[in-house]
C-alpha cells in the first residue's frame, strides 16, 4: 500500500482567489487614480493657493493608497498570505474617505 501523505501549512491550492484579490486592488487603485487626477483638474481649473493644496493633498493620498494597494498585492503573492494588519486597513480606509471627498468636491 502507498502511504497517504497529509498536507502540510506550505501545500496551497488557492485557485484563482488570489488573482482576482489582485484585479480588485488594481481597479481601485485605478479609480483612486482617477478621482486625484480629477480632482487635481478641478482644483486647478479654480486657481489659487488653496487649488495647490489640494492638488498636493490628493497626489500625497493617492500616493499613499498606492504603496499600500502595492505592498498588499506583494503579500498575497506568498504561500500563505498573511492578514491584512489593522493599521494597514484603516490607513486605506482614510485613503479612501479622502478620495471620496474629493471625489465629491468634484462632482459639486
Amino acid at each position: 500500500m502507498t502511504a497517504v501523505r497529509q498536507p502540510v501549512e506550505s501545500d496551497r491550492d488557492p485557485g484563482l482567489q488570489p488573482e482576482r484579490t489582485r484585479l480588485a486592488w488594481r481597479r481601485t487603485t485605478l479609480s483612486c487614480a482617477v478621482t486625484a487626477v480629477l480632482a487635481g483638474r478641478q482644483a486647478l481649473h479654480d486657481g489659487g493657493a488653496p487649488a495647490v493644496l489640494a492638488v498636493c493633498l490628493a497626489v500625497l493620498v493617492f500616493l499613499a493608497f498606492l504603496w499600500l494597494a502595492h505592498r498588499r498585492m506583494v503579500q498575497l503573492g506568498a504561500p500563505q498570505p498573511v492578514l491584512m494588519p489593522s493599521g494597514s486597513a484603516l490607513a486605506v480606509v482614510a485613503c479612501m474617505v479622502a478620495l471620496a471627498v474629493f471625489g465629491a468636491v468634484v462632482v459639486w
